[in-house]
């Protein structure tokens, strides 16, 4: 994973050199700028906590081959419904209705990728198929209901109105909009660690995904983690997508997930599908954004050179999760 990550560095280099009229200038800010100053960094590590949320969820799924390619719509659908129901409790407890709001994200996003767990536990339908078929139907409901019935006639966005004030998360490193979401994506990472490799059930659960015939000789329902899994990883997609409301936007504009769901494909397998290397692994990502906006704003490049270097790193690191996986089915048999 390393020559991966090199690759990419590299990689940023030598676009900057073809499409940068001053590089060296360029390159500075692409590398240093995230962390010129407090706004700057302060929104570097903003952006990598719906990644962290994503990552957890995919590295739940994979850990235990249950494919979710739904991510996506997990993630907007937890959104939007955490934003709708902030929007109809204008006058409850913060405390309580964000509670309340953040958890019918959760539950969303829950039901989403269990249904495609469910299809394979009754029918043995593909999970890559179902879960990605899902998540495309979702996003274009959840865009149909912010550009319609939930759409604020007062402003120029496709988005919902805003929230209440005692919705919104506080924000601890201003101006930046990091909040204390910070801390619910490092608790969740370390959840998961626990529920993972610490839990009889996490145990069973990685079991089924090294090897179900072992796992369903050893006496395991492998039945229940095709559903748990991808219960536990919708679950953490529609956390991502709730706090993003409460926590940065304040509302759900049109696609403003987009990308999420596939981008904490890839830090997943950065991580290796470890918890805690999510972490780390969402916070390369949320760099690579936060440079290329950087030398955007102070050089002449395009912020479409972070796009580029993303797509790579996808590509590579599949590429090689591909390889390692064909490696160990030649082993096992």
């Amino acid at each position: 994973m390393t020559i991966t990550l090199s690759v990419a560095v590299l990689l940023a280099i030598v676009l900057i050199f073809l499409l940068s009229d001053d590089p060296g200038r360029t390159i500075y800010y692409f590398f240093a700028g995230p962390f010129i100053n407090r706004y700057y960094l302060g929104n570097l590590l903003n952006s990598a906590i719906p990644l962290v949320f994503a990552g957890l969820g995919i590295a739940v799924a994979f850990s235990s081959s249950a494919f979710n390619l739904g991510g996506e719509g997990q993630v907007y659908a937890g959104a939007l419904v955490t934003a709708a129901v902030c929007l109809a409790l204008p006058d409850t407890n913060g405390f309580i209705g964000g509670i309340a709001a953040v958890l019918a994200g959760v539950i969303t996003g829950a039901v989403l990728a269990g249904i495609s767990g469910y299809f394979k536990m009754k029918w043995n339908t593909d999970l890559l198929i179902s879960s990605f078929l899902i998540s495309a139907a979702v996003v274009l409901i959840v865009n149909f209901l912010i550009t319609g019935p939930l759409d604020d006639p007062a402003s120029s966005l496709l988005a919902t109105p805003k929230i209440a004030e005692q919705y919104r998360l506080l924000r601890i490193f201003k101006p930046s909009k990091l909040n204390i979401s910070i801390v619910f994506s490092i608790v969740a990472a370390i959840a998961v660690y626990t529920f993972m490799y610490h839990t009889h059930r996490g145990y069973e659960m990685r079991i089924c995904g090294l090897n179900p015939d072992f796992a369903r000789y050893g006496g395991v329902n492998v039945n229940t983690y095709l559903v748990l899994p991808m219960i536990l990883s919708g679950a953490l997609h529609g956390l991502g997508g709730g706090l993003a409301v409460t926590g940065t936007h304040y509302m759900a504009l049109k696609e403003f997930t987009f990308g999420v769901g596939w981008n904490g494909i890839a830090v997943a397998l950065i991580a290796k599908n470890h918890p805690l290397g999510v972490i780390p692994a969402a916070l390369f990502f949320a760099y690579l954004d936060a440079g290329a906006k950087a030398a955007m704003l102070h050089s002449d490049v395009t912020f479409e050179i972070a796009a580029i270097i993303q797509s790579v790193i996808f590509y590579l690191v599949t590429a090689q999760a591909i390889f390692s996986f064909v490696k160990y089915r030649q082993r096992v048999s």
